[in-house]
């Protein structure tokens, strides 16, 4: 793992997971560019720079123990700030692509008392499959279940492409009704055309919520 900003007395901190490819130096350098030096930032990377080798869409039998081991890191980094004495309403899960699939999906499955998601061009990964065939609005790629349990109180920002070639904007809009109804309050930012990318408004979020 790395880090950036306090190593003590930070009173918010921040998981930052890198998308494919990515690593958590990557990540990490978000904090600057959002202007956020007093918040305790901590990035696991993953080994071969990518959390799962496929898409999140595909069936649940491909995501594991990938997602699994992912979701271990993310324990583990929440720990770490915990044991630094931040509370764990004081702690934001947040990522990019593939890192921001994780990191909504840490937050749908162990966040009941994390200070919120900003997931940057990502959605949730899933707990099972669903019945149904491929759906055009998921790339080909069949439905999947969201069987979370608890309460998710925090706030939660997701962005994306309404052409993003990796993220549908229906399984963003899913991610988005999952955490509505689990007692999150979510916004929605969807850019217009194609792209995959952390956008300004992406850091004018982190900078506004965090701060």
């Amino acid at each position: 793992m790395r880090r950036a900003g306090p190593s003590s007395g930070a009173g918010t901190a921040i998981v930052l997971l890198h998308g494919r490819g990515g690593s958590a130096a990557d990540i990490l350098s978000l904090m600057a560019h959002a202007a956020l030096p007093d918040i305790a930032a901590i990035a696991p990377e993953a080994a071969g720079n990518s959390w799962w080798p496929t898409s999140f869409l595909a069936p649940t039998a491909q995501m594991e123990p990938f997602v699994t081991r992912a979701l271990t890191q993310v324990e583990t980094a929440i720990a770490t700030l915990r044991a630094e004495g931040i509370p764990a309403n004081r702690i934001w899960l947040a990522g990019f692509s593939q890192g921001a699939c994780l990191a909504a999906e840490a937050y749908a499955r162990i966040g009941a008392p994390l200070a919120g998601l900003l997931a940057f061009s990502g959605g949730l990964v899933g707990t099972a499959d669903a019945e149904g065939g491929p759906s055009e609005a998921l790339y080909g790629h069949r439905p999947k279940g969201f069987a979370y349990s608890g309460t998710r109180p925090g706030k939660v920002w997701l962005s994306v492409h309404e052409r993003d070639p990796h993220i549908p904007l229906a399984r963003v809009q899913e991610t988005a009704a999952t955490l509505t109804a689990l007692g999150a309050e979510v916004e929605v930012k969807t850019y217009p055309g194609a792209g995959h990318g952390v956008m300004r408004e992406d850091i004018s979020a982190l900078r506004r919520l965090l701060a």
